[in-house]
């Protein structure tokens, strides 16, 4: 809005006289610039339909159903209703059936369901009764919107070649597009298994995505000359290709290119509007009778249905408010409105609130909603599926988890399997080939597998590979292991081409101790926990202990050469702490070389979050080497071992 020719892109300066984004002929922006958005828009409605979850919406057709239609019918003849009263306070007329009130009425249909997704989602509601419901509804209303938009404009069509409105002229549209629609949805649904052996023939992964996206184009393209909009073949390509078990790998791999076009989708929508429009009290006013307008028919078009589907009133505001955010179908369409003359300046500003104050509105009102766990429903719904069930496999550690999970992965790959990862903490793994899917969740040190029960012989049989690969990795860890080898190598000097190594972003001159009282390893731990109480690095002294003993009882950390770096990972800190301390007639300390050690770091990590470890020992080993070494033991007071830890020559 802030770049488009009616606000600053109509200021010249630096070379563009007329402005950075001028008006083109009446035009908002460049017929260059609108390409590239519609291309942006079939990305976006081919993405949208990739992600429509066809088996959701059958298997809760009744209550999504309700909520879908009741929805649709509802926002359809509020937006309307609202055309034709804004008619009257432009001061002219517009009539229920024509085209802004058409249009007007298919916006409103649109839900985002990505931004109610991605709610549930972090409230952890995804998988409840109105969860599923508002999602499975999202679909039906999507699908029932982007047929409305199609029959919208084959009547639009007809009007602009002179012909009347009458009924039967738009029974004959209607069932034109319906049946154009329906047959290309069947027809792709049908074929998705022979369009993905297709693709895959191709070759790897980037060749796959580039070859849907192509033909999510042409689909686009022989629809946009049958007269229907070109989005409406972008999203049955997606549909055709939501059950392929490539479905994942197009969508990874064509994100760069949706983060890239889709904001220019968005900004060129916003370019359009006039900012003077916005800012007239009539196109406010109207804007705001629309926002409310579309919230209320969604909230009780979607939310009285569901009433008679076993949901109670709280279940059927959840719901109801859950259907009510608009964003990218509902901008779309508008913008389809708008390059067909269809919508005027006022109007599309007043679409633009709506969506606004609808998003805005409906989702902090969604997440206070699921705030109060009391269920939604009248009567327990039961949620197994006879179909499914699920196999847990239990560990004795998380890294063994790790292990035999990366196996499995890589089995069930190897056979074919295409891998996705849904979900980061907890990791969720989703595996598809062919009509075949399973889904992993690995919490902890239980590996849960999600399928069908026809599929368990396939799990246990990737188990059984990933569990033969572990067990022949501990023969190989039980032959002698060089570890003094590996711990030598970080003494060994390095050339000094990125600037002196320094502790100086670690150490304080008072975390040094440099005369160390302890005679044994313990002693010595010990020694430099309580020094790191003492000076505030840390406050829970026995988690911090607990972890230092828990990783020097896995392998000493006497490195050699007379260096010891006890360490430990604990949420006790928040961030890497140290202190050192040294003890010149050496003790033994297990070391990797046999010889004692003389000094001493000791480091605390955090345990949930990243922290620069590797790069601390790396500092260490470039700044205690052999030279290093002799400095730091030459030096007779605290300040003096600070000034070599920081990379600067001792005192005299």
């Amino acid at each position: 809005m802030l770049i488009g020719p009616y606000a600053l892109g109509q200021f010249g300066f630096f070379g563009f006289d007329h402005g950075l984004f001028p008006l083109v002929a009446g035009h908002a922006a460049t017929p260059e610039l609108f390409g590239i958005a519609s291309v942006a828009a079939i990305v976006l409605m081919f993405t949208a339909g990739l992600e429509t979850d066809l088996g959701l919406m059958l298997r809760y057709a009744l209550a999504g159903g309700l909520a879908g239609i009741g929805g649709v019918v509802a926002s359809f003849f509020a937006g309307a209703a609202v055309a034709v009263v804004a008619g009257h306070m432009l001061g002219g007329q517009i009539g229920l059936f024509d085209p802004p009130a058409l249009f007007l009425g298919t916006i409103t249909t649109a839900t985002s369901v990505g931004i109610t997704a991605r709610i549930l989602s972090e409230e952890r509601k995804l998988e409840s009764p109105e969860g599923v419901t508002i999602l499975s509804a999202a679909v039906i209303d999507d699908v029932i919107g982007i047929i409305l938009l199609a029959i919208v404009i084959g009547i639009v069509n007809v009007r602009k070649a002179g012909g009347a409105f009458d009924w039967s002229a738009v029974g004959i549209t209607s069932a034109r597009a319906v049946g154009v629609w329906v047959v290309a949805t069947v027809l792709g649904v049908a074929a998705s298994r022979r369009i993905s052996v297709l693709l895959k023939w191709f070759g790897g992964r980037t060749t796959i995505a580039v070859m849907a996206l192509g033909l999510a184009l042409m689909l686009a393209g022989l629809f946009e000359e049958a007269g229907l909009a070109m989005i409406v073949g972008a999203f049955v390509m997606g549909i055709s290709l939501s059950r392929a078990d490539v479905k994942h790998v197009i969508t990874e791999k064509l994100r760069p290119v949706y983060m890239l076009l889709v904001p220019v989708f968005f900004c060129v929508t916003g370019m359009q509007i006039n900012l003077a429009a916005l800012a007239s009290p009539t196109v406010l006013l109207i804007g705001v009778l629309y926002a409310f307008a579309a919230m209320a028919a969604k909230v009780f078009g979607c939310g009285i249905p569901v009433l008679f589907a076993n949901f109670n009133l709280r279940g059927a505001a959840r719901i109801g408010f859950g259907m009510a955010p608009r964003c990218e179908v509902a901008l779309i369409i508008a913008g389809v409105a708008l390059s067909m003359g269809a919508l005027a300046p006022e109007i599309f500003a007043a679409v633009i609130l709506m969506v606004i104050i609808n998003t805005v509105i409906a989702s902090p009102l969604l997440v206070w909603l699921f705030r109060n766990d009391a269920p939604g429903t009248r009567r327990p719904v039961g949620t197994t599926d006879k179909a499914m069930t699920t196999a847990d496999f239990d560990f004795a550690s998380a890294e063994m988890a790790d292990f035999v999970g990366a196996k499995a992965r890589a089995a069930l790959e190897a056979d074919g399997f295409y891998v996705h990862l849904v979900n980061q903490d907890p990791r969720i793994y989703q595996f598809r080939s062919d009509r075949t899917v399973i889904d992993l969740r690995q919490v902890h040190t239980t590996l849960a597998f999600h399928c069908k029960r026809v599929d368990v012989p396939l799990v246990n049989a990737a188990m059984y590979e990933a569990v033969a690969s572990l067990e022949g990795a501990i023969r190989e860890l039980r032959k002698p292991l060089d570890t003094g080898a590996i711990a030598g190598r970080l003494s060994e000097p390095a050339p000094a081409d990125r600037g002196a190594p320094s502790l100086a972003g670690y150490l304080r001159p008072e975390c040094i101790e440099p005369e160390l009282k302890g005679a044994t390893k313990e002693e010595v731990i010990d020694e430099l926990l309580d020094l790191m109480v003492r000076v505030g690095l840390v406050t829970d002294r026995a988690a911090a202990s607990k972890a230092v003993w828990l990783r020097e009882r896995s392998m000493s950390t006497g490195l050699g050469h007379g260096i010891a770096i006890p360490h430990g990972k604990t949420d006790a800190v928040d961030r890497l702490v140290a202190v050192v301390g040294i003890k010149r007639e050496g003790i033994d300390f297990a070391a990797m070389d046999g010889e004692p050690s003389t000094i001493f770091i000791l480091t605390i990590s955090p345990e949930s979050k990243p922290t620069p470890h590797i790069r601390f020992m790396s500092t260490v080993s470039r700044l205690l080497d052999a030279d290093g070494r002799k400095r730091v033991l030459a030096c007779q007071s605290r300040d003096q071992l600070y000034q070599v830890l920081i990379g600067a020559q001792p005192s005299e």
